[in-house]
């Protein structure tokens, strides 16, 4: 098979090009089409992660298996002109998550079915997460346990590939990592993975995987999940402490070949992606805060058109958004807690960004498609950008962006993902 990019990305600070690479996790068309924007003019491979509840055999929250996600990452390379031999897909938190309700045993079929999908529908970096008890057991699993369901999963892409030509996945070990989507609580301080912890992990995996017969996968093992010290709330960001995270830094030097991914880095400075890049945090995942942007840009977008066309509308985009999240609060209700007041403002605002579950909702999806075709062909001015827009007012006075309500969203999340292609150069 064909070496995969990622193989080596542990060198990569040790030569010219990128020093890490930003991983690129949502399934928005909109996200993914200003992040292959984004990679083009930086001459750069592109990854593009979906997860074990957005994407799976059953359809996902998405209702995309993974073979239909690949297919629809293609549609939109193919639109932006965007090379798909340099597109990267990665499945994020592979394993019985979505089914933990379930027996051990069955969530773990389910679980091995999942991965075989991913790897066979041209996924080819996989994070392995195992972590999580099913039904009846512990929340948190002994580490033998989880590495040896893991070294199962592997095995299991190993067999879905076997005998094809293609590229080789990568895989990514180790599952200590904030809870999917922000903390559910404000946060003051984070525990940073105990350097002794990671490489320990990293240990059991390879014997466990030796065990399981996938010794040959575990050498394309590339990077080990750990908790940097970086996390988000639904108000309040934690900001990478270099001198925190110096230990667990300096542990990379006993894992040879091996980068640490971070997860939660949404709403960091530029200044502390780089430095995570530095320390060796080389795989950044950023998912919510993109779409954070993307909401910001619409709701923008939503009071330029109803000052431009007050009686175009029986309701704002905003209004139809409140109106089915409180219909069909699943997604946000356990996540959100206060007075109805703080409710309605987390529902909007909130940093871990839960209004994105329901952007593909007909009656939402409806609501943005009016909007955006009662500004197609509009040129909105200036002093309306800098009152509804103002992050991309710059960039429109200087001709970089289009005046136009599409446009304006794109460069909303562009100036998130520039951070972060930008720290990933080193």
């Amino acid at each position: 098979m064909k070496p995969n990019y990622l193989i080596d990305i542990a060198q990569w600070r040790d030569r010219p090009g990128p020093r890490g690479i930003p991983s690129i996790c949502s399934a928005h068309p909109l996200v993914i089409e200003a992040a292959m924007l984004r990679a083009l003019k930086e001459g750069t491979h592109l990854l593009i992660e979906a997860t074990c509840n957005q994407v799976n055999q059953d359809g996902g929250y998405t209702g995309m298996t993974p073979a239909n996600f690949t297919g629809f990452v293609g549609e939109i390379a193919a639109k932006t002109g965007f090379p798909i031999e340099n597109v990267i897909l990665g499945g994020d938190h592979l394993g019985p998550n979505p089914w933990k309700h379930l027996p051990a045993d069955e969530a773990m079929d389910k679980a091995e079915a999942m991965i075989r999908a991913y790897a066979g529908a041209g996924f080819t970096k996989l994070h392995l997460d195992t972590s999580m008890g099913c039904a009846g057991e512990p929340v948190a699993l002994p580490d033998a346990t989880t590495a040896s369901r893991a070294a199962r999963l592997a095995a299991a892409a190993e067999d879905a590939i076997r005998g094809r030509d293609g590229i080789a996945p990568v895989y990514i070990i180790g599952t200590e990592v904030p809870v999917p989507g922000g903390a559910l609580e404000e946060l003051d301080t984070l525990e940073v993975t105990a350097p002794e912890a990671a490489v320990e992990t990293v240990d059991i995996h390879r014997q466990a995987f030796r065990d399981a017969g996938a010794g040959e996968a575990f050498s394309r093992v590339v990077g080990a999940v750990v908790q940097p010290g970086v996390e988000f709330g639904n108000e309040n960001v934690i900001a990478y402490d270099r001198p925190k995270a110096a230990q667990l830094s300096a542990s990379l030097t006993k894992l040879d070949g091996l980068v640490f991914e971070a997860h939660s880095t949404d709403y960091q400075t530029q200044g502390a992606l780089r430095d995570l890049v530095a320390d060796g945090f080389a795989i950044l995942k950023v998912g919510p805060g993109l779409t954070f942007a993307l909401r910001e840009a619409l709701y923008g977008l939503d009071q330029v058109a109803a000052f431009l066309f007050p009686d175009a509308r029986s309701k704002t985009l905003a209004e139809v958004a409140e109106e089915v999240m409180r219909e069909e609060p699943a997604n946000w209700g356990k996540y959100y807690h206060g007075s109805p007041e703080a409710l309605r403002l987390q529902r909007h605002f909130s940093y871990s960004d839960r209004i994105r579950y329901y952007w593909p909702h007909p009656k939402v999806a409806t609501a943005v498609e009016e909007l955006l075709g009662l500004l197609d062909g509009v040129t909105i001015s200036e002093t309306l950008i800098s009152q509804y827009l103002s992050g991309s007012y710059e960039r429109v006075r200087d001709g970089q962006v289009a005046p136009q309500a599409k446009a304006l969203a794109i460069a909303a999340v562009d100036a998130v993902l520039e951070d972060y292609f930008t720290a990933c150069k080193g």
